[in-house]
C-alpha cells in the first residue's frame, strides 16, 4: 500500500521565499492601484466547481479539485471565464498566490500523456525562478510525486518537517513543475533555490507569447525521468498554481483545458 504524501513543497519554498522578500512597491493596470482584499479559499462555488470538472479532466480520484492557500498569502480566486473564444478559469493575480489542486486517492501509478493550454496577458516584474526572493511565474503545472523517502537527504527531511509544521503536509519525494518563464530558456530546468526536489522544466518563456494561448503536450512520465533521472513513483496530485507574491505584480493568467492520462494502481 502506497502511504499517502500530501502535496506542500513548492507551497513550503514559496512561502519561505515570501518571508524573506522585501517589500517592493507593485506595479498594476491604469484605475486598479488599490488591491482587493485576500479571498480566503473555502469551497469552490457552484459556477467554479462545474466549470472545473468540464475543462480540467484527470483519471477517477475521490477528490474534487480545491483551492489551497498559503499561510499568510493573499489568495485571488479562481474565476470560470472566456478568452478567444475559448473556456478558461480566470486568475486575477494581484501580489497574491492563487492555487487549484486535485490529490488523488490512491496515489496513480503513473503519469502519462498531459495536455495544457494557458494564457498571460504579462510576466511577473522581474521574477527570477533561480532566486528565492522573486521566485514568481504567471502560470505553473504541478505534479507531486511518492518515492522511496530513505534516499532523501538530511536537509529534505529537514525542509519535510517544517513544511509540516507549517502547513500540515508533508513534502512529496519529488515535484515536477511546468512553468512559463521570464528569463530562462525553453527546455531549461530550474531546480528550486531551497530544495532540488522541486525542480522546474520551461515549456514557455519571455514575451514572445504574450496574450496568445499556448498549446502544450507532454509526456509527464519521460519530463520526470529527464529531470529527475529516475522512473516516477506515484503521482499524489496536479495543480494549477499563478503566484506573483514575490515581484508585487498584477497580472491576468488563463487556463484552458487540461487532460492528464495516468495509469491507476491495481
Amino acid at each position: 500500500m502506497v502511504v499517502w504524501m500530501r502535496w506542500a513543497g513548492l507551497l513550503l519554498c514559496a512561502a519561505l521565499a515570501a518571508c524573506a522578500a522585501p517589500p517592493q512597491q507593485p506595479s498594476a493596470y491604469p484605475g486598479q492601484e488599490d488591491l482587493r482584499e485576500p479571498t480566503p479559499p473555502h469551497e469552490l462555488s457552484p459556477a467554479l466547481r462545474a466549470a472545473s470538472q468540464a475543462l480540467l479532466v484527470t483519471p477517477q480520484s475521490g477528490h474534487a479539485w480545491e483551492p489551497f492557500a498559503l499561510p499568510g498569502k493573499r489568495y485571488i480566486q479562481f474565476e470560470p471565464a472566456e478568452s478567444g473564444g475559448r473556456a478558461a478559469l480566470l486568475v486575477q493575480a494581484q501580489n497574491s498566490v492563487s492555487i487549484l489542486r486535485q490529490r488523488f486517492e490512491p496515489a496513480l501509478a503513473a503519469p502519462g500523456m498531459l495536455r495544457f493550454s494557458w494564457k498571460v496577458d504579462a510576466l511577473p516584474t522581474g521574477a527570477d525562478l533561480h532566486d528565492p526572493q522573486n521566485e514568481d511565474a504567471p502560470v505553473r503545472i504541478v505534479l507531486s510525486f511518492d518515492g522511496d523517502r530513505t534516499r532523501l537527504s538530511s536537509q529534505a527531511h529537514r525542509l519535510s518537517e517544517l513544511s509540516r509544521l507549517l502547513t500540515g503536509e508533508e513534502l512529496p519525494y519529488a515535484t515536477l513543475v511546468y512553468v512559463w518563464s521570464t528569463t530562462d530558456a525553453l527546455g531549461a530546468v530550474v531546480p528550486n533555490p531551497r530544495t532540488d526536489r522541486i525542480r522546474k522544466l520551461v515549456v514557455d518563456s519571455g514575451t514572445a507569447g504574450l496574450g496568445q494561448w499556448r498549446e502544450h503536450v507532454r509526456d509527464a512520465q519521460a519530463d520526470y525521468m529527464r529531470v529527475f533521472g529516475e522512473p516516477p513513483g506515484p503521482l499524489l496530485s496536479v495543480a494549477l498554481m499563478t503566484d506573483t507574491d514575490n515581484t508585487q505584480t498584477i497580472l491576468q493568467a488563463w487556463y484552458g483545458a487540461l487532460r492528464l492520462d495516468a495509469a491507476l494502481l491495481p
